[in-house]
């Protein structure tokens, strides 16, 4: 019996940490698709573009996991007043 309440905790502190991992990886992947944008009109660097595809595919995987785990995070601020 306790072994199972303590499953549950762990699985919530897990779904928790995905969710905090993923919302960091979206704001990393944002920045670096706007600092492309920004060096854009100069002479775009084939590394600067490498960091935003990595990280571009590090919140799809994060994403593709928490859809596994029928997961829902919360809605931003900005969405729900527009």
């Amino acid at each position: 019996m306790f072994f199972k309440r303590d499953q549950h905790r762990m699985e919530k502190i897990g779904n928790r940490n995905l969710l905090q991992l993923i919302y960091a990886t979206k704001h990393s992947w944002d920045h670096a698709k706007e600092t492309e944008k920004a060096v854009y009109e100069s002479n775009v660097n084939t590394e600067l573009a490498d960091r935003t595809k990595l990280q571009e595919k590090k919140y799809l995987y994060l994403y593709k996991k928490a859809r596994a785990r029928k997961l829902h995070g919360y809605l931003n601020d900005l969405v729900i007043q527009q």
